[in-house]
């Protein structure tokens, strides 16, 4: 009962199934929709402190902040360590579902290793991520202007080259929807240092002869629709020049990286990408 209550809860947070359908197929579980009120607020609670974990007041100085984008001004949640000096800097780029705890939790990570991290909210124009409703973000996630969305983006890396704490040097990262995005900064920022692309959809050839960074991506073993276009791509960045690294995780399901979805988290996939990330990121900003 809990490995199926753990698969349909995991369905529902990455889209495979809307909230209507999630609780009815609960409740055929639990056998009545009373015994679901009670259950779900607090499968929901863990989710949500399972994302916040880490704990990382003492170590980090955290603050929401906003920049300057196409669309106006771009909520981002930034953490940095406490000590006030330079650092390199990282943007953290979340999945199709906005800006939720999860991808805050990994910006955190990310400054826990010595960097100046940013997470933008590509809701922003929207009024930023909505608080506790996954099923509206997602929603309104595919109602945004692609290309006003990327300049958004590229507009994180022009902030964090001239912020007075940062070494000049950037990198991005991001996952599923934001690796996607993380590509398509590396297209449309040659001032770009470094991308990670977990599991994002690639770009088109002509696109690849922009990119300037050096590229390493991270793909799931289990991710037939992404995974159809890595050749081509690893191809138009070796016919463009560009320095890259391609890394497949057999066994691993597509938002393997998502330790708050027990259905896709992958422990040994994700701690091994997470190094191998943490490693290019110190070779090629703190250079």
């Amino acid at each position: 009962m809990e490995k199926k209550i753990s698969k349909l809860y995991g369905d529902y947070i990455t889209g495979k199934i809307e909230r209507r359908s999630f609780v009815k197929k609960l409740s055929m579980v639990f056998g009545g929709t009373v015994a679901i009120s009670t259950f779900l607020p607090l499968f929901e609670v863990n989710y949500l402190k399972a994302a916040e974990k880490i704990n990382a007041e003492e170590l980090l100085f955290i603050e929401q902040i906003t920049f300057k984008g196409e669309t106006g001004e771009m909520k981002a949640f930034l953490a940095r360590p406490k000590e006030k000096k330079r650092y390199p800097a990282v943007i953290v780029i979340h999945e199709n579902k906005g800006l939720q705890p999860h991808i805050k939790n990994v910006n955190k990570r990310m400054a826990m290793e010595g960097f100046l991290a940013i997470a933008p909210d590509a809701l922003s124009p929207m009024g930023g991520t909505p608080d506790n409703d996954v099923d509206l973000a997602r929603t309104r996630m595919r109602e945004l202007d692609m290309e006003k969305t990327i300049k958004n983006f590229t507009a994180a890396v022009k902030y964090l080259k001239t912020h007075p704490l940062s070494t000049g040097k950037v990198g991005c990262t991001g996952f599923c929807w934001g690796g996607a995005m993380t590509n398509k900064v590396a297209v449309n920022a040659p001032n770009l240092d470094a991308a990670v692309p977990y599991y994002g959809s690639q770009p088109a050839k002509e696109d690849v002869l922009k990119i300037k960074a050096p590229v390493l991506a991270h793909y799931a073993g289990d991710d037939a629709r992404i995974n159809k276009g890595i050749d081509a791509f690893k191809e138009a960045l070796k016919a463009a020049g560009v320095e890259h690294q391609t890394f497949i995780y057999e066994g691993a399901k597509h938002a393997f990286n998502n330790d708050s979805n027990p259905e896709r988290y992958h422990e040994e996939a994700a701690k091994l990408a997470w190094k191998r990330t943490i490693d290019f990121f110190k070779e090629k900003l703190d250079s």
